[in-house]
């Protein structure tokens, strides 16, 4: 494909991204969908609201996070120099929050009373819970019955703000299922309640807005790494499951040609074993959840359980914008197993004295992989989305088993 002069104009005004994204919905929701677009591009050119999403971004969440040499780790690897964003130190412990800000803004604006998320590993519906308490909103979080056994300190979180938080026992048990019965919820409450949708899919202006808020990541990471380094890094890098975390790290740099982009998903037991959340490696075009974009789907165009031991990975599907970059050849998408992420998630704890999160432990399971053959000049930033407190018991089970 030729190179573009921009890969930063997207989305086209009925929220493409190239031929991903879009607004596949309920005739029932347009009318709000086009309620929050308009009200999104009014928030967009208000001084005021960018103002107040500053002021709890610094005083509340606790930008900017810091950029930190893992000197440890790097030493250990060789070759690379290993930079993590500390998203893991924001409130609420993930980068998840940044979002949750935005759009809880944004839903007061709209005068929305009522609103709704759905969570994977839990991340998610705690900032939304947060929020919600913040300012005073009810709640609900829907979560796969099957997350809420191997996420039990985020769910007794979340109800201790004040949420109520639905099991959803449906199909796999997990995001995606949760995903669904927010969505019917949403259909069926429209006039009071707004959906916080999580990450960077879903039906046109989420997958644009997410992606919006969470960009003061890889804004931040710019003036950090030339404060540190006195250049741009040579490498990204971020775990993907819808990708929201991995598109506000890369989206400020993705028209600087010299930064190689890297996005890790989660290959399970192995994508070859069909027990793996990669959709972009092992997917195809289809629509699920309001937007077109690759997907795990059998012949018959159904789609797939996803697997990960990685609960906020546990997807079926990818952001469009992920899509469309993936099929430009802009960023580069891999994959690495949970025995993989696993080993990444202890070799850090040892080195770092950061536990990180599952997710997050993907991406360095990948560094471990390339560091060592990248020249000691290399910069490396990885985004560390979240802390793996709310893993423990996941890890104590898969580490009894696999002493």
């Amino acid at each position: 494909m030729t190179s573009l002069n921009t890969y930063r104009a997207g989305p086209d005004a009925d929220g493409h991204f190239g031929i991903y994204g879009g607004r596949y919905v309920a005739e029932t929701l347009m009318p709000l969908i086009l309620d929050v677009e308009k009200s999104y591009r009014a928030a967009q050119n208000d001084p005021e609201f960018v103002r107040e999403m500053t002021y709890y971004f610094s005083q509340y969440v606790g930008r900017p996070s810091p950029l930190y040499f893992a000197q440890r780790l790097s030493d250990h690897l060789g070759g690379a120099k290993i930079y993590f964003k500390r998203e893991d130190l924001n409130h609420t412990g993930a980068h998840k929050i940044n979002n949750c800000i935005g759009q809880i803004l944004l839903a007061r604006r709209m005068g929305k009373k009522r609103i709704i998320a759905e969570t994977g590993a839990g991340q998610h519906g705690v900032a939304t819970a947060t929020v919600c308490a913040l300012f005073g909103l009810s709640c609900t979080i829907y979560m796969g019955a099957k997350d809420i056994d191997r996420q039990a300190p985020n769910v007794f979180r979340m109800k201790m703000l004040g949420a109520e938080v639905v099991p959803v026992t449906a199909g796999s048990c997990s995001l995606k299922d949760a995903m669904n019965e927010a969505m019917r919820d949403w259909v069926a409450r429209v006039e009071d309640t707004y959906y916080l949708i999580g990450t960077v899919a879903g039906p046109h202006p989420f997958p644009e807005m997410v992606r919006d808020f969470q960009s003061v990541i890889g804004e931040e990471v710019r003036d950090q790494i030339i404060a540190a380094e006195g250049r741009l890094p040579d490498s990204l890098l971020a775990c993907i499951g819808g990708g929201s975390n991995a598109m506000g790290l890369f989206y400020p740099f993705l028209d600087d040609a010299d930064v190689d982009i890297v996005a890790v998903e989660a290959a399970g037991e192995g994508v070859e074993t069909g027990k793996h959340a990669a959709s972009l490696s092992a997917g195809a075009p289809g629509v699920l959840h309001g937007n077109r974009t690759y997907l795990l789907q059998d012949d018959d165009g159904q789609i797939t359980e996803a697997h990960s031991i990685s609960a906020g990975l546990d997807y079926p599907g990818i952001g469009p914008e992920h899509a469309w970059l993936h099929d430009s050849g802009r960023v580069s998408y891999v994959s690495v197993t949970d025995r993989e992420a696993v080993a990444a998630f202890q070799l850090c704890t040892r080195l770092e004295g950061i536990i990180p999160a599952l997710e997050s432990s993907h991406a360095i399971a990948h560094a471990c992989k390339t560091a060592p053959g990248l020249g000691g000049d290399h910069v490396m930033v990885m985004n560390l989305s979240g802390r793996g407190d709310k893993d423990i018991a996941t890890l104590a089970a898969q580490m009894e088993a696999r002493p």
